[in-house]
């Protein structure tokens, strides 16, 4: 019998026995009925919920049946197209080897290069004394030694022609570059934006040009540095490392710089040695 009907038929028994119930005893059978109703009210909810669970575990159950038949039948392709095919495992295998060596072998070839050139900067800054560090700045930068001379230092305002002050400091850095017999040095001169007026330079193009002509000459006449190593190159005021609106600006534009990188026949070599992956690996 269903709770729904057992509570009045308490209630009427009670009537019929008593003949007469008092109110206090009656709300609280009310209030018990109420509860009953309502905890029945949640029971159904919460079947239903239930139902709905169950429900959508046999779904995710047949979806995830699914999945692992299309994933056997994958499988079972792909062991039959590697047995068709008859691919050659050790063969990839010995092709990774082989590139994995030849990338080691780059990487070490550019982590001795890079050994050398902080090597060769702090050799030629061991070598400058304290007044010559003021005019000289030694970086290395991604691969490359930048040696920054001051252009008050190198040259008069306006000229090409080196001053003998600068020769000591000169004579510093062609003994560095000579001791580095496999690395190119590049001159390049650099100005400000003020327009130069001299009869026979006809701008600031001539005159960085002009400059980094004359330091090339002075390593390779009075230092003996190999000319087919060198090269002169002039940027004009189109390189500036900081603005020409202050006397302070300008002077740090005007500079020449000389930029000892390492020769390329060593990577290109390890270029041209490549594995090829077309042809048989040999061990």
């Amino acid at each position: 019998m269903k709770l729904t009907r057992i509570v009045p038929i308490v209630a009427a028994s009670l009537l019929l026995t008593t003949g007469c119930v008092t109110h206090k005893k009656y709300n609280l059978l009310q209030a018990d009925y109420n509860a009953s109703q309502v905890a029945l009210a949640e029971s159904r909810t919460n079947a239903k919920n239930l139902e709905s669970l169950l429900a959508q575990a046999r779904q995710d159950n047949k979806e995830l049946k699914d999945n692992y038949a299309a994933l056997q039948k994958t499988l079972d392709q792909s062991i039959l197209t590697n047995q068709s095919g008859n691919v050659n495992i050790s063969k990839l295998v010995d092709e990774i080897n082989a590139s994995n060596n030849y990338i080691k072998r780059l990487v070490e070839a550019k982590s001795k290069s890079d050994s050398l050139l902080m090597v060769l900067s702090t050799n030629l800054t061991r070598s400058l004394n304290t007044d010559e560090l003021k005019d000289v700045d030694v970086k290395v930068l991604k691969g490359v030694v930048y040696i920054s001379l001051a252009d008050n230092m190198l040259f008069r305002s306006g000229s090409y022609e080196i001053s003998p002050a600068a020769m000591d400091i000169l004579s510093k850095i062609a003994k560095i570059i000579k001791d580095y017999r496999n690395y190119s040095v590049l001159v390049e001169g650099n100005t400000d934006n003020v327009p130069i007026s001299r009869t026979n330079i006809r701008n600031n193009w001539d005159l960085s040009a002009l400059r980094a002509s004359s330091v090339v000459q002075v390593l390779q006449d009075k230092f003996g540095v190999d000319p087919s190593r060198l090269t002169a190159g002039g940027r004009g005021e189109y390189n500036p490392i900081a603005t020409n609106d202050t006397p302070e600006g300008r002077q740090l534009n005007r500079r020449t710089q000389i930029i000892i990188t390492p020769s390329l026949d060593q990577f290109m070599d390890l270029i041209d040695k490549a594995p090829d992956t077309d042809s048989p690996v040999t061990k």
